[in-house]
């Protein structure tokens, strides 16, 4: 954006173009476009897994976030160790990528715990269900951190639909005023379960809306993943600096249905589908590396190896039933518990915190 002051729409305009990285000659940051790439294999294999779980009801819903790999790897990788996350229900391989084991990951989507990780030692927020409502949160922490004089930037993530949502609007406007250091990543797949985006909002892009708030937008191919890891570092270092938030749009589509319990052939033609397989981001940053031979078939063995690895670690974790322990419905609810829930704890049978 140039100087942290401006306020001018032209400044805070997105490209006319979503931004690219892959296709355009540029050459690969050696270290970098592999390890994404490595992500991306596996959390392809992730959400595979997880969603013939889902069906063996070992899950009870999974939002799979096949096709839309590039945008959960960069956004884990964008972050420093002192940075948070806060992610959406969508966003479990972004928190894997993060460090959360991922069998953890699921306990939302499994109904064991909402949240069965410490949110503070990995500085991922508990991964929200309810749409945008991480939004609000993301920008009290990170303005929080700028009183406080700490070096912390907040990440948060929300799909297109998000964006229709109360929350997400509030967010943006007291990130604004409050110049909070925090990045909005909006993963625009399309659809809002069924309801395309066409029928959601009418701007030229999602990142235009950054316009109305007094942030700059950014456009980028969420599909290339090289590309959205360029675009969320600029962002994040950019908030870091004292300039402020911004909202960065990636434009991606999610190949598979809503979750397991929507039939998205109901809504979108087959032939949408296959034109996006073109577009898959596992494809293209492969590719790309193998031109530049930063990519051998025994390489790609290897990382699909891994990726086995990382499947055979969630079937043996959802494999065996969780000890459940009736006490934990009152354990977790209030510091002190109240008299209603002492009642009822008593009435169960087991002893309250």
């Amino acid at each position: 954006m140039g100087d942290a002051e401006a306020r001018s729409a032209d400044d805070l305009l997105p490209e006319p173009e979503p931004h690219r990285v892959l296709g355009t000659g540029a050459e690969p940051e050696p270290e970098t476009w592999p390890e994404l790439y490595r992500h991306l294999v596996r959390g392809r294999r992730y959400n595979t897994q997880a969603t013939v779980l889902t069906r063996q009801g070992r899950l009870a819903v999974y939002p799979s976030s096949t096709g839309q790999e590039a945008c959960q790897v960069a956004a884990a990788l964008a972050l420093e160790p002192r940075d948070w996350l806060f992610p959406s229900y969508r966003d479990t391989l972004a928190a894997v990528v993060r460090g959360l084991d991922p069998v953890a990951a699921l306990g939302l989507l499994r109904g064991d715990w909402h949240t069965g990780y410490d949110p503070r030692a990995l500085r991922i927020a508990p991964l929200c269900t309810p749409l945008a409502t991480q939004l609000p949160h993301a920008v009290g922490l990170a303005h929080a951190a700028r009183l406080r004089g700490d070096d912390v930037v907040a990440l948060a993530l929300v799909g297109d639909g998000g964006t229709s949502e109360g929350d997400f609007h509030e967010a943006l406007n007291f990130a604004a005023v409050w110049r909070a250091p925090v990045v909005f990543l909006v993963q625009n797949n399309g659809y809002a379960i069924s309801v395309p985006l066409a029928k959601q909002s009418a701007a030229p892009s999602l990142a235009h809306k950054a316009v109305g708030y007094g942030m700059p937008g950014r456009l980028v191919d969420g599909n290339d993943a090289p590309a959205v890891l360029s675009v969320l570092r600029q962002a994040l270092a950019r908030a870091r600096a004292g300039g402020g938030p911004t909202l960065v749009e990636a434009l991606t589509y999610r190949l598979e249905a809503h979750t397991n319990a929507d039939d998205a052939g109901r809504y979108r033609p087959d032939a949408e589908v296959a034109a996006w397989q073109d577009r898959d981001p596992l494809a293209l940053l492969g590719a790309e590396l193998r031109r530049h031979g930063l990519l051998t078939d025994d390489r790609e063995a290897a990382l699909r190896a891994e990726a086995d690895d990382l499947a055979a670690t969630l079937r043996a974790g959802l494999g065996t039933e969780p000890a459940l322990d009736p006490a934990d419905l009152f354990a977790h609810v209030f510091a002190t518990p109240t008299p209603q829930l002492r009642e009822q704890a008593r009435r169960l049978g087991v002893a309250s915190a």
